[in-house]
């Protein structure tokens, strides 16, 4: 069985999804979530699977809600019914990726070396750094990548941007804090360095004040979700995170 602190992420969440919707469609095992105005972004367009599943039907499901679009993603919070769905959704096309869900377990670090920031201060550094990791793409998928930030503001009761800057003031590191108070949880997001500032500490000044704010709000429960097979899941665990369980991404197209 999930451990009480995983079963609250998976909750956690299942609700920012649901809030950051324009449009909710109920499914068997879970539901899709729309946003019209970022339509070249999955993750506002995206099936998610919360509950058991018929493995085999799953294809099928997501077929019919994600028919329109020119990509699909599946999210599946629990591990288990993700290893079941693996393998009817690789046969039919999906390439499948692990995530693992990390739990802050160590001290809160003192201090707050980076600020809040708006979403104006990241656009510029956030813009270059979709176009480096996707150079083929065209302007409007780019411009749905950086301003879909702005619809993550519904997903929680406290959405705040985290920026580090540089001497000059321009804004080497970001990430976003979601914080739910009434359970006590808190998700730290996209933390992303530009290239041109990495090794210089800018990460784990926003990370520091990520945890910072959110062991203020009272969230024992803090954490994040990082790709079990890279490099930065060992940087979280150098900084206190430990992997408590693991979620599924099927993407294609």
């Amino acid at each position: 069985m999930p451990s009480s602190e995983l079963q609250r992420i998976n909750a956690f969440l299942s609700a920012f999804a649901r809030r950051q919707a324009t449009r909710i469609v109920d499914l068997p095992g879970g539901f899709a979530v729309y946003d019209d105005a970022f339509f070249h972004s999955r993750a506002n367009n995206q099936v998610i699977i919360d509950t058991a599943v018929d493995a085999e039907a799953l294809p099928t499901i997501a077929e019919e809600a994600l028919g329109h679009l020119p990509h699909r993603l599946i999210s599946v919070l629990d591990n288990d019914i993700g290893m079941a769905c693996a393998e009817p959704l690789t046969r039919a096309g999906y390439t499948h990726s692990l995530y693992a869900v990390m739990l802050h377990e160590g001290p809160v670090p003192v201090g707050r070396p980076a600020v809040e920031a708006d979403l104006d201060a990241i656009r510029d550094p956030l813009t270059r750094r979709w176009r480096d990791l996707l150079p083929d793409v065209d302007n409007e998928v780019i411009r749905h990548l950086v301003d879909r930030r702005e619809a993550r503001r519904r997903g929680a009761d406290i959405v705040r941007f985290i920026g580090a800057r540089t001497e000059e003031g321009d804004v080497a590191s970001w990430a976003d804090l979601y914080v739910d108070p009434a359970t006590g949880t808190a998700q730290i997001e996209d933390l992303i360095t530009s290239e041109a500032h990495l090794r210089r500490g800018y990460a784990d000044a926003v990370l520091t004040t990520a945890l910072s704010m959110a062991a203020d709000e009272d969230c024992g429960t803090r954490f994040l979700t990082a790709d079990a097979s890279d490099w930065p899941r060992q940087w979280y665990e150098r900084r206190g995170f430990s992997t408590i369980g693991h979620s599924h991404c099927f993407e294609r197209g």
